[in-house]
């Protein structure tokens, strides 16, 4: 892509913004990739969320909503997903929800997740999910873009007046993915750059900075 060749490959290959090759073969191969089921997913999301918040010596506040339409949202304070801009003035946004994580999906050693299941890459939530829209607020700008299994569905579009910094990640999981697999209390306490608690909803778990004088 034009304009991008001197940006250093740290996660996501910046020249390449959809490898419709691997989003195919990530759903072609449900079994491997949508083991663990919607937790796996969420988890997945989470540690992005806690990588950024570690990159910048802070405890993330973090929310997950998982809704009665079978939708889930996580959302972070961090600085959001890395945007910028090209030498002809094109905003780029790192394509980290339509292109293999360089350092987990074909390693033959991954970090595992609280789940127990090694780390694979956001993609994967991506390619396994009908829809997702992923928001991103920087000090330099704000930005939105869905997808549908992986492949965007719109442009990425500005968004004005945005007075926080952070990333929130919407997903509808796909039927190849067991959503009766929820999310474990203790798996938001495993994320040592998040401060988690769960609220009183079964359906709602959310970080806040109370948890850090509850641990």
């Amino acid at each position: 892509m034009s304009g991008t060749p001197d940006w250093a490959v740290t996660t996501h290959e910046w020249a390449a913004p959809v490898d419709t090759d691997h989003l195919a073969h990530i759903r072609d191969n449900a079994a491997t990739y949508a083991r663990g089921g919607l937790r796996h997913l969420i988890l997945e999301v989470l540690a992005y969320a806690d990588e950024e918040a570690e990159a910048t010596g802070r405890v993330a506040t973090v929310v997950v909503t998982v809704r009665g339409d079978g939708s889930v949202s996580v959302a972070d304070d961090g600085r959001g997903t890395d945007t910028r801009r090209t030498l002809e003035g094109r905003i780029i946004r790192k394509p980290v929800m339509s292109t293999r994580d360089v350092r987990f999906f074909d390693a033959p050693v991954r970090p595992l997740l609280p789940d127990g299941i090694p780390r694979w890459g956001i993609s994967v939530v991506a390619a396994l999910s009908t829809t997702l829209t992923h928001e991103n607020r920087r000090t330099t700008g704000s930005w939105m873009q869905s997808y549908h299994h992986g492949v965007a569905a719109t442009e990425l579009l500005e968004r004005a007046g945005a007075s926080s910094t952070g990333t929130t990640v919407t997903f509808t999981p796909d039927d190849a993915v067991d959503t009766h697999e929820a999310l474990q209390p203790a798996d938001l306490s495993a994320f040592r750059s998040c401060a988690s608690r769960s609220s009183a909803s079964a359906t709602d778990v959310r970080s806040s900075d109370d948890a850090r004088s509850a641990a």
